[in-house]
């Protein structure tokens, strides 16, 4: 072993090390931009359901609250529908968002809200559903622009046309307003439509406010399936179309030609063969008007007889399948058919 392996390090070699190691240390302690946040992807479906059935349970509390005011004079309610309105998003907001719990709709898709601004600035990642719920001053605004935002909206647009501000032929100031409001509307729905593609693409905010207060639905558990059965509302579906099939066929359908063609298949046929002789063919009911049709002298009704002979020339009777020439009343005088 050599005599300069034994001799100590020179005292500041400590400094030359430091100084050398120190971009590395500062490099890892430094926090993660947002491109090291690990990207997930939030169905949209899921999102989209989860406004649709907030939508759906704010109609149902409606209608059970207007029962409760359906023995007031009627009309009455009609003119708070929009203080109604507000007063059930402000509950469903109270006793959710505010609390820090989803709404309704949201938790049954497995979503909550979280604050998207402190995730750029997080460091601790692990599955990428990490982060804090919203803020109060968030959840303010989220209240301020859902529920404020909507009644003041909905309140200026019924009285401006009450007041018929857009009929004003001069350049008056409620025609002024009234063009503004209307400026408003379209630039806003001009802007819902590019977050609704923004939206599409990436998967992120659904609406204008959630965008702008950065409030980003993510799941709540990433272990959850979708809690929504859709067997219910497909069996509705069909039902609905079948009933509505059968409104629009049936009044096309002729009832005698259906009794007439399901006669064959019945099978108390000698209890009603007595009453088929009394009764009409054409419409299988007791004549309140009989009329014999001649030669066959069978009883029909006046109306379904005459409509017959007046539509077909060569009617033939239903029963015999002779040919009718005239129509006599029961124990009156012959009324020749009009060919």
């Amino acid at each position: 072993m050599s005599a300069t392996s034994l001799l100590p390090p020179p005292q500041d070699a400590w400094r030359h090390t430091y100084h050398k190691l120190l971009p590395h240390w500062q490099s890892y302690a430094l926090p993660r931009s947002p491109q090291s946040i690990i990207p997930i992807t939030i169905s949209r479906v899921n999102q989209v359901d989860a406004a649709r059935l907030d939508i759906e349970m704010s109609a149902m509390l409606k209608e059970q609250l207007v029962k409760v005011f359906s023995l007031m004079k009627p009309g009455m309610l009609f003119q708070y529908e929009a203080e109604l309105d507000a007063f059930l998003e402000f509950l469903i907001w109270r006793f959710s968002i505010w609390v820090d719990k989803p709404t309704p709709g949201i938790s049954l898709m497995n979503l909550r809200y979280r604050d998207e601004r402190a995730m750029e600035t997080r460091a601790k990642v692990r599955t990428g559903l990490e982060g804090p719920g919203l803020t109060v001053a968030q959840k303010i605004w989220y209240c301020a622009a859902t529920v404020g935002g909507q009644y003041i909206w909905a309140r200026l647009q019924s009285f401006s046309a009450f007041r018929r501000w857009g009929d004003s032929e001069q350049r008056t100031l409620a025609r002024r307003a009234w063009i503004l409001i209307q400026r408003l509307e379209g630039f806003y729905k001009a802007a819902s439509f590019g977050n609704l593609l923004v939206f599409l693409y990436t998967g992120k905010y659904r609406n204008l406010i959630e965008r702008a207060l950065r409030a980003r639905l993510v799941y709540g558990s990433p272990n959850m399936n979708r809690a929504v059965s859709f067997e219910y509302m497909n069996r509705q579906l069909v039902w609905n179309e079948f009933s509505e099939m059968l409104l629009l066929l049936l009044p096309l359908l002729n009832s005698s030609s259906v009794k007439s063609l399901l006669r064959p298949f019945s099978k108390d046929k000698s209890s009603s063969s007595a009453e088929d002789d009394s009764n009409c063919p054409i419409c299988q009911a007791n004549p309140t008007t009989p009329f014999l049709a001649l030669p066959c002298e069978h009883r029909y009704c006046y109306y379904c007889l005459r409509t017959r002979c007046a539509a077909v020339p060569s009617f033939r009777c239903l029963r015999c399948n002779e040919p009718v020439i005239a129509m006599q009343r029961h124990g009156g005088v012959i009324n020749p058919v009009s060919k």
